[in-house]
């Protein structure tokens, strides 16, 4: 499912206008990123959490080359999917 898909469903759900449903989704969308950047961690109890995962540098190779290289420590956003949620999927 992508974004337009995504917005479609929700229209449909909330009997709305597709506009309306943009609108929707973008808010939740920036909300999830702000709490991300503030907290490091949304919890949507019966869907799952977001959190900040830190990577430590590290050592990798160049694939073309072989040639060994330093990769520096990053960020990154992890989903963990809730209980509810995977048992959804699994069915």
């Amino acid at each position: 499912m992508n974004k337009k898909q995504l917005v479609e469903q929700v229209a449909a759900e909330m009997q709305s206008t597709k506009a309306e449903a943009e609108k929707a989704v973008n808010g939740v969308v920036e909300a999830l990123k702000k709490g991300i950047k503030k907290d490091s961690i949304v919890q949507l109890i019966g869907f799952g959490s977001f959190n900040v995962k830190k990577r430590k540098a590290r050592k990798g190779r160049n694939p073309k080359t072989g040639e060994p290289l330093k990769i520096k420590p990053s960020k990154t956003v992890v989903f963990r999917p809730g209980k509810s949620f995977k048992e959804s999927v699994n069915k």
